[in-house]
């Protein structure tokens, strides 16, 4: 594997573990592009009902993926996870492509998404060991574009292949397999911020790196012995407060993310636009989160973590308000549309680099698996919540304002949060 002084000046790292979240952006909307089928044709059995549970199990994977097996990556490092997770998520999802009913196709289902889940948080928590001092903002946010690129590619995809379901979980899984052999080759074994180093010695080139290195003597990635981690540890003093803050803002996080991502087309038909352009402003609230991600990791590393993104949860929040007003303009429509999206999608994945920030190496991936985790339950909710408002024909506005208030509880959650974390003899800032 590469030394570590020639991993820094590689770029394998930062491509692969974005390509990691490209398949994760895959998983999020490539069930939504098959199930139209899937119900129309009754393939497999499928009707409403399996279609939901199918949709439902799989988020329930992710999220226990995050929550318990992403933790291991602090315990036997991020590269042999992120192998061993996308080898499970790729197999697992030919294999639904080979379900012969719903029963089965849900199973695969949840079992791809218990590797999937892990996959984000230890991809993460890898980019934040792995980046320069400082920039863990931009590290996070850039990392995570793969995740939307990931879901706007597949969507462009179903256009041409759909209604050949199977084809689209076989391009899928097959797109996975072909990631292993470089993730294998070209991923450094060991991590620059969590590698084994005597207590009171410095990196090379990091301030204050003596009291980091304490604090990551007891992490080995690479063989030998090592400090046993878990969510115990979140439990333990200065950690409790924070965890319920982060975890607070990652279900409200998450809730917007997969709400306004599964209802926001209704959402634009129960106040009266035209169905083209509910679907059309489904696309530009993507491209507004795709750019929301450079600017907002560039303004958090510059200004602090926590002030980006307490203001980003805030205009969130407003700005979903705002569209509970019926706009006549179709220019200030799609501006407003596109705005939204710059700050609701990246308020999420700040709260990510917000967590790589508050916590010590040794509990990264651990802490971002939690965050993770619980955020998942949002996922669940968001949809299910909002899904509620459309049955009961209120869904236009109040979705907006279940929408809006979500953001305030975000930025309520998060105030509990300090802007350092101080434990033992370390200082943990949330902005380096």
């Amino acid at each position: 594997m590469p030394t570590m002084s020639s991993a820094r000046r590689s770029q394998w790292p930062v491509w692969l573990c974005w390509l990691a979240m490209v398949l994760d952006g895959f998983d999020l909307v490539v069930l939504g592009t098959v199930i139209p089928t899937l119900i129309k044709t009754g393939d497999l059995g499928f009707d409403a009902v399996g279609a939901t549970f199918a949709a439902t199990i799989s988020l329930v994977g992710v999220g226990l993926g995050a929550l318990f097996i992403a933790p291991l990556s602090d315990k036997f490092g991020r590269r042999k996870l992120l192998i061993a997770c996308v080898a499970g998520f790729s197999l697992f999802t030919i294999g639904v492509a080979f379900a012969p009913n719903v029963a089965v196709f849900s199973l695969l289902r949840l079992l791809a998404g218990l590797g999937l889940g892990a996959c984000l948080p230890a991809a993460l928590a890898y980019m934040n060991d792995y980046a320069p001092a400082g920039s863990a903002g931009k590290s996070t946010t850039r990392t995570m574009t793969g995740y939307h690129v990931g879901a706007v590619a597949t969507a462009l995809l179903a256009i041409f292949i759909v209604p050949d379901w199977r084809l689209m979980f076989i391009i899928g899984g097959v797109a996975g397999l072909v990631l292993l052999p470089f993730l294998w080759a070209k991923l450094p074994e060991s991590l620059p911020e969590a590698a084994p180093a005597k207590a009171g010695e410095s990196k090379a080139g990091e301030p204050g790196a003596g009291a980091a290195a304490k604090s990551a003597a007891a992490v080995e990635h690479s063989g030998g012995t090592q400090q046993k981690t878990g969510f115990r540890d979140l439990l333990q003093k200065p950690y409790p407060l924070v965890a319920v803050g982060i975890g607070i803002a990652s279900f409200m996080g998450l809730l917007l993310v997969y709400g306004l991502n599964t209802w926001l087309p209704q959402l634009m038909a129960a106040a009266g636009y035209p169905v083209s352009t509910g679907l059309t402003l489904l696309l530009v609230l993507n491209v507004g989160a795709v750019a929301g991600l450079f600017v907002a990791g560039i303004l958090a590393d510059k200004h602090g973590t926590k002030k980006i993104v307490l203001l980003w949860f805030g205009l969130s929040a407003v700005l979903l308000a705002i569209l509970s007003v019926k706009i006549q303009n179709e220019f200030l429509l799609n501006a407003a549309v596109f705005v939204t999206g710059v700050f609701v999608f990246s308020s999420q994945v700040l709260v990510y680099a917000w967590v790589s920030q508050l916590f010590p190496a040794r509990l990264r991936g651990t802490a971002l698996g939690f965050a993770a985790g619980v955020g998942r339950l949002g996922a669940i909710v968001g949809p299910a919540v909002t899904g509620t408002l459309v049955a009961a024909n209120i869904a236009y506005p109040a979705g907006f304002y279940v929408f809006a208030a979500a953001g305030l509880l975000a930025v309520a959650a998060l105030f509990l949060v300090p802007h350092e974390v101080k434990a033992a003899d370390t200082s943990v800032p949330s902005r380096h």
